[in-house]
């Protein structure tokens, strides 16, 4: 992991103090809601319905015990005890008190931690694949990109107040696992015929009111260019960006309006004006950056483990979650192995302070002290020995942390809804636990195969619903809450929106409006497809005439 420095605890310590400060006056009167509003957004505090919420950063989903330790003693002491973990990596507190968040910022200090430009219009958390450094078919650990756009970034002066906020995804496989063309913009670490490395770039993706889907706007950037170039891009966008109503505010749309050809043309302009004015960054700050990211110190092992074997073989239950919850490692004998946050029934995304120390303390035992989070709401134990792989599950299933669902169709995306969130329109929390208890036969899961769905409770698609297999997006409607499905999306390599199956549904109806989209699936698949490539194949028509019986019948 990045080790900071002294420069780095001495800016995070300042935050801290400022904002102490800031909080001191809003609660004695000397500055408004509204003053104090733009302040908060930069350290991460929203106010929702029922309380204050303050989101932690987490640089690229990484995480040490230690500090995942410290989230626990913070959702114990002064939440309700659990914490929730977002598509953006982070983690959120849905109940702390605004007086008691200098002191909540001071603990994550204490741990290299902190909650700058988690939210507000600013350059957002740079997320990456969940499986950095452990993939087997990673070109390099994109972490070192993550991390040197993450300094770059970080209280950047001319980027502070953007029209809009600001998302970037770095992969370096070329099964794209961060939904680079969902992001403002997304870098793909590639190599040239050269051999030799660089970043492959795109633009104008997001989704949120207008989804739409990132464009290619370089092929091919040498490293040392990278941050030259996206320091273009931000300019372009924040000169020419509109300002005039925030709902057209993000780069797709400046991209979408001029076409992507003058943009190119504005960012390479711009780019010369930027290499003019400067020389390029020293390669050897990057260097450093990736000597904190070497590999652990790995043992020698053989790439079966007759433990695991014989173990697997004793407990059907542990045979189903090493078949759904390990990924192929880079090294022999280690896997990544995945923990579902979404037992049935559960809220996704939640982890109780209990649950959190017990990763905490298996990271600690059995994957070199790292732990990761994906962009799906789970936390990855990416070094784990497939000889330690029986022991892990049997704690984790202790802490009922064990579910073996991963990419099925119980691993539900979830916003925190109307239960939670200000801006929402519905709840989504309830939602997705009767999906779940409705999905929640293993051996239907494993009938249906991989299959995603994600519920946002707004339009502003936080639960990324418009890229799922099975999107829901709820709606206030005539003084209810209304579900709109779409079917299709897909986040990865194949990219694409999903398509509207019709008119918003009750909540109660849904269930049996899914149970009709997969019949269709199940009736009509080849032998090995999946979901999204049946849909694929036979187009959305007959879905739709399937959705149409429960639309009719509740209309």
């Amino acid at each position: 992991m990045y080790a900071y420095d002294e420069l780095d605890r001495q800016i995070v310590r300042e935050r801290v103090a400022q904002f102490a400060s800031q909080v001191e006056r809003r609660l004695d009167g000397s500055l408004t809601e509204e003053e104090f509003r733009p302040l908060r957004l930069k350290n991460g505090v929203y106010l929702q319905l029922h309380a204050y919420m303050l989101r932690v950063a987490i640089p690229y989903g990484g995480l040490s015990s230690r500090q995942l330790r410290q989230l626990a003693l913070i959702a114990e002491k002064y939440d309700r005890g659990y914490g929730h973990f977002t598509t953006r990596t982070n983690i959120q507190f849905n109940w702390p008190k605004l007086r008691e968040i200098p002191a909540i910022l001071g603990l994550l200090a204490d741990v290299d931690m902190h909650a700058i430009q988690t939210s507000g219009n600013c350059i957002r958390n740079t997320t990456t694949d969940c499986f950095a450094g452990a993939a087997f078919d990673e070109i390099e650990d994109p972490r070192p990109t993550a991390e040197w756009i993450r300094q770059w970034s970080t209280l950047h002066p001319e980027f502070d107040w953007l029209g809009r906020k600001f998302k970037i995804a770095v992969t370096a496989t070329q099964q794209d696992r961060a939904v680079l063309r969902g992001h403002d913009v997304g870098v793909r670490i590639v190599r040239n015929a050269a051999g030799e490395t660089g970043y492959r770039l795109y633009v104008g993706g997001g989704l949120g009111r207008t989804p739409m889907e990132g464009k290619l706007v370089r092929d091919f950037l040498p490293r040392a260019e990278l941050l030259g170039y996206l320091e273009a891009i931000l300019r372009v966008y924040n000169l020419e960006g509109r300002r005039d109503n925030k709902f057209k505010a993000r780069i797709k749309i400046l991209v979408h309006e001029i076409g992507l050809e003058a943009f190119r043309a504005q960012v390479e302009a711009e780019y010369s004006k930027v290499v003019a004015a400067a020389p390029a960054p020293d390669l050897r700050e990057f260097e450093r950056i990736t000597a904190s990211f070497d590999a652990p110190d790995f043992a020698d092992l053989p790439d079966v483990s007759r433990k695991l074997e014989r173990a697997q073989a004793a407990d059907p239950d542990l045979a189903q979650f090493v078949a759904r919850n390990l990924f192929r490692h880079k090294k022999k004998g280690y896997v990544a192995l995945t923990i579902s946050l979404k037992s049935i029934g559960g809220a996704p995304g939640d982890a109780t302070a209990e649950q959190m120390r017990a990763v905490a303390d298996l990271a600690e035992q059995f994957s070199f002290d790292q732990v990761r989070v994906s962009y799906k709401q789970n936390l990855v134990l990416p070094h784990v020995r497939r000889d330690d792989v029986p022991e892990i599950f049997a704690v984790l299933k202790a802490h009922g942390l064990a579910t073996a669902n991963v990419d099925l169709i119980t691993d539900i995306i979830c916003c925190p809804g109307l239960d939670y969130c200000a801006l929402a329109t519905a709840r989504s929390i309830p939602l997705a636990q009767t999906l779940s208890r409705h999905f929640a036969d293993p051996d239907k899961q494993k009938e249906i195969g991989e299959l995603s769905i994600k519920i946002s409770g707004c339009i502003n698609a936080c639960a990324h619903h418009h890229i799922a297999n099975i999107g829901i997006l709820g709606l206030e409607k005539s003084g209810g809450e209304s579900y709109q499905i779409t079917i299709g999306g897909d986040p990865g390599d194949q990219y694409a929106l999903g398509e509207l199956l019709g008119p918003g549904l009750p909540a109660s109806a849904v269930p049996e409006a899914i149970d009709r989209v997969i019949g269709v699936y199940l009736d009509a698949r080849r032998q090995g497809e999946t979901f999204i490539e049946t849909y694929r194949r036979l187009g959305v028509t007959p879905f739709k005439a399937a959705f149409k019986e429960i639309a009719d019948a509740v209309a």
